[in-house]
């Protein structure tokens, strides 16, 4: 997430454990770790990956709480290098690999922490994602509810008024939405988490047989907690992150290696392609904007 985002957000001291070091696992042991992770994955009949900022550094979006990390740099008085814009930022290979598994049936669903935008630019259809902290590429109307896909990341956060009125038309209710403004959807640390995307997250998270949290050190609640929610059914739980995690005594399998490395190993295994990254699936480079909002008879 970029710093004009965090510095639009309200003061907040509690912001975690920032800088940790980072761990890296050796070749071979990354390698034998993607093949107990991809037998796990061929094992479980449904999987759901949980996404933190770790799987868009590679997209020049800095982290968090990593040693260069946006907070940690934050409590020193300096400033992340953030060589990339919102708009200028391509999905990652980790972003890509995820929709060839999800529409290789591998994967089932996805439940990000960001609100960076790369999954909306992958391609990645909103029936298979839970955005818990919002998007910056998303508008909002507080009246209907109904969400609709910028061109551009919103000024704002904190779900600001944008001063635009939403003229959609509620067809399923015979009637218009003729007096409702849009808002930007970005959560400020005191909101809480939308209400369906919160259900969806948590729904798919207790029936999975396997949760993989990638990029993530778990630490923001509940989100952190949702990758738990299937042990107690007899679920497995992995994470891929270059520092430790709140929760890497619960975890079955860990990798500390890069999420790119990883997901591209995984692939490989399964024989999954990933796509390149294009414009024509970018729903922020269409003429007309697109809904974004979850459609009711999935929830």
């Amino acid at each position: 997430m970029s710093c004009n985002y965090a510095e639009g957000l309200s003061a907040y001291d509690d912001k975690g454990v920032l800088g940790a070091p980072e761990t890296f696992d050796s070749d071979d042991i990354v390698t034998e770790k993607c093949k107990e992770l991809v037998e796990l994955i061929k094992k479980s009949g449904h999987v759901v990956l949980h996404t933190g900022a770790g799987i868009s550094t590679s997209a020049g979006i800095p982290d968090f709480r990593g040693p260069k990390g946006v907070w940690t740099l934050e409590e020193k008085g300096e400033k992340p290098d953030f060589n990339v814009s919102f708009d200028e930022a391509k999905p990652t290979k980790t972003h890509m690999a995820i929709i060839a598994l999800l529409e290789s049936g591998f994967v089932q669903y996805v439940v990000s922490q960001n609100i960076d935008g790369l999954h909306l630019k992958s391609g990645l259809d909103r029936r298979f994602l839970s955005e818990l902290h919002g998007n910056i590429y998303i508008e909002q109307c507080k009246k209907c509810r109904r969400q609709f896909v910028r061109s551009t990341a919103v000024e704002t956060v904190g779900q600001k008024s944008l001063d635009r009125p939403c003229k959609s038309s509620l067809e399923s209710q015979g009637r218009s939405c003729r007096s409702g403004i849009l808002h930007d959807n970005v959560l400020d640390w005191e909101h809480d988490l939308p209400e369906k995307d919160l259900e969806m997250g948590l729904m798919h998270s207790t029936i999975a047989d396997l949760n993989i949290a990638l990029g993530t050190t778990l630490q923001i609640v509940p989100s952190g907690d949702l990758p738990l929610k299937n042990l107690k059914r007899g679920g497995k739980f992995v994470i891929c992150n270059l520092q430790p995690t709140k929760h890497d005594k619960k975890a079955n399998l860990i990798i500390s290696s890069y999420v790119d490395v990883v997901l591209s190993k995984v692939c490989k295994l399964l024989g999954v392609e990933i796509p390149e990254y294009s414009d024509t699936t970018d729903p922020t480079k269409l003429p007309s904007p697109n809904e974004w909002t979850i459609p009711m008879n999935e929830v």
